[in-house]
């Protein structure tokens, strides 16, 4: 594994999403980097539908990470690290082009909002499910992640008109009830955070570390 783009996706990961930077330590160390290739990817996705004013913009950035993946996918990189590292991944793993489009599509209509909890769910099946499937895949086994996506794709998210806060415990009660065996348990890990979100915005870190050691010891979010 060459060593400059993973470590970059790492240090990327571990600055913008410590939730699944901390769940990938739980993985084997072999397959922790392309956890971090593939999480730095859903970062980019996520910061180029929110960041521009302009839909269009968006549309432009989001389509640019498109072609990205094709070339990584065909062994031909752009000049960017996510790309770079992403070529050994994608041929290492059978990662289904549909996840990575699921992604992109849900991120470019997200920026409108949400008209009802459906939409909502649906949302945070496709980006946060969508990255638990792909993690699961480098991990060795496929998994049932809608519950785990959706309990932690809405928990301490604030959408009008939306009781966020009960669906995402629905989803947890929900995701607790499946047996996740031990290899791909760190792709749905975070889901173990959800019931930490209703009591303050930001867990602090000793919290979240001791709601992943529960999970690794119980083997179950």
């Amino acid at each position: 594994m060459a060593d400059a783009p993973f470590v970059l996706c790492e240090k990327a990961v571990r600055q913008h999403d410590p939730d699944r930077f901390f769940a990938a330590l739980f993985a084997p160390e072999a397959r922790r980097g392309h956890l971090f290739a593939l999480t730095a990817l859903y970062y980019e996705l996520a910061h180029a539908a929110a960041t521009p004013r302009e839909p269009m913009l968006a549309e432009i950035r989001l389509t640019w990470w498109r072609e990205t993946i094709a070339q990584a996918r065909a062994g031909q990189p752009r000049d960017h690290f996510v790309a770079q590292a992403l070529v050994e991944t994608l041929a290492a793993f059978d990662l289904p082009d549909s996840l990575f489009e699921a992604m992109i599509v849900a991120r470019a209509g997200g920026r409108e909002g949400f008209a009802d909890a459906a939409a909502a769910e649906a949302y945070a099946d496709a980006t946060v499910g969508s990255l638990m499937r792909l993690w699961a895949r480098v991990l060795g086994e496929t998994v049932d992640a809608r519950d785990a996506a959706i309990a932690y794709g809405l928990a301490g998210r604030v959408v009008a008109g939306i009781d966020t806060a009960a669906l995402a415990q629905e989803h947890f009660d929900a995701a607790r009830r499946i047996h996740y065996p031990r290899a791909i348990l760190p792709a749905v890990m975070p889901a173990a955070l959800v019931p930490l979100y209703p009591k303050t915005a930001a867990p602090p870190l000793w919290k979240k570390q001791i709601a992943y050691l529960r999970a690794a010891l119980r083997g179950r979010i």
